[in-house]
């Protein structure tokens, strides 16, 4: 029994996607991190203290705004803006804070009113594959950038290409590369393209686009019942694809207020972990059979997530909820642990080495925390910025990267 309960909870710590590796040496390559789910290898370089004794303002650049969380190489970071109805690239040594080169087009639109108070600006995060730079701008439109000169190299304008609305909300999916290929929610759909010449592979999961369509989430890849495949989160649907022909091996409804199923969905071994706004958290099991995969709920729970990706550590999950608070959830049964008193910013992005936490606070507050399963254990606070901070921590090397509402900030120890 006590052999069958470790190799249980040893399922779920391997809570990584089969993309880039943990320690790969590209960094901090795309939207939360090597494997898309906020873990950085246990090995690596870590803060003892986020006190300004310990981690110091190396460079700040003021910039435009935008939600976009920097992308880091080996030697250089990458962040997008808007900024005079454009949208810019730029590139900066991560060492020194020297920009490197920039590039812009034209792309600015309207969100609705009632979505307004978080802006009309970029939000997608990019994606670096070692040579090349994925960058989504807000008018369904994605373009790839030589990563070491900032030329362009094409461009896919959704829109015109598969005859869609514009999405209400802008292009908001973060780029997910993996061997020749990159793989969005655009055009009102999933779309596969070749990495080297933006051609469409092709487009399953197809929505009307516009108010009611388009994807707020980021896809994932995992192995499933021995099935390589991606996991993707639209506005309405949890569902697995096939890497090869975009078939829908399996699919679930997720309910969400107005369709808000943003976070990445979480992979744990066979199961799959989401939770949305306006609904609950929910841990699903995917089983295969001579018919094809299923998916089976496992247990749910009332505690609704928003656009914070929860991190997993030791069997159980700290998430971020729409209430402003944090909660640890135990991953075996669903059982909620603790639910913090202290309310917190509208947004928390957090990495982990899986011995610690860092949390950033929307209000531009960081915090070091301990996995505790009895409760919220902060370790220390700092206010790290005077801005809003909405976009994801960075990590890597002997630094952190925070962009700010409008600016982009490096801190070492």
């Amino acid at each position: 029994m006590k052999k069958l309960l470790f190799i249980f909870l040893c399922s779920f710590a391997c809570n990584v996607s089969d993309g880039l590796p943990v320690d790969s040496e590209l960094s901090w390559s795309q939207w939360r991190g090597p494997s898309r789910d906020g873990i950085i290898a246990e090995s690596a370089s870590w803060p003892k203290s986020i006190s300004e004794n310990d981690l110091k303002l190396s460079w700040r650049h003021e910039l435009g705004k935008g939600y976009p969380g920097p992308v880091v190489s080996d030697t250089t970071v990458f962040t997008v803006e808007s900024k005079d109805k454009k949208e810019i690239v730029r590139a900066y040594d991560r060492k020194t804070g020297e920009q490197k080169w920039e590039t812009d087009w034209e792309g600015s639109m309207r969100v609705p009113f009632f979505a307004a108070k978080n802006g009309s600006w970029v939000r997608s995060t990019p994606a670096f594959d070692g040579k090349n730079l994925y960058v989504g701008g807000m008018r369904d439109y994605l373009v790839c950038l030589d990563a070491e000169t900032g030329k362009v190299k094409w461009t896919a304008d959704f829109p015109k290409r598969y005859k869609t609305p514009l999405p209400a909300f802008g292009f908001v999916c973060s780029p997910l590369v993996d061997g020749d290929f990159v793989y969005v929610q655009a055009g009102a759909g999933f779309v596969k393209l070749e990495k080297e010449t933006g051609k469409s592979v092709w487009r399953t999961m197809t929505d009307k686009g516009g108010m009611h369509g388009s994807a707020f989430s980021s896809p994932i890849i995992a192995t499933l019942q021995g099935k390589r495949q991606i996991v993707v989160q639209s506005r309405t649907t949890l569902a697995g694809v096939d890497i090869e022909d975009g078939k829908v091996l399996w699919q679930k409804d997720i309910k969400a207020y107005r369709g808000m199923n943003i976070l990445t969905p979480i992979i744990l071994g066979n199961s799959i972990m989401t939770s949305s706004y306006g609904g609950e958290s929910l841990l699903f099991d995917i089983s295969k059979n001579n018919d094809g995969f299923t998916i089976d709920k496992r247990w749910d729970n009332n505690q609704q997530g928003y656009m914070s990706g929860p991190i997993v550590i030791g069997g159980h999950c700290y998430l971020h909820l729409r209430k402003q608070r944090i909660t640890c959830i135990e991953l075996k049964t669903g059982e909620t642990k603790w639910i913090s008193g202290q309310s917190f910013g509208k947004y928390m992005s957090m990495v982990s080495n899986g011995k610690e936490i860092l949390a950033l606070d929307q209000k531009g507050i960081l915090y070091r925390i301990a996995p505790n399963i009895e409760k919220l254990e902060i370790l220390e606070t700092r206010e790290i910025a005077d801005a809003q901070t909405w976009a994801h921590l960075a990590v890597s090397g002997n630094q952190i990267f925070i962009r700010e509402l409008n600016a982009l900030a490096c801190y070492e120890w």
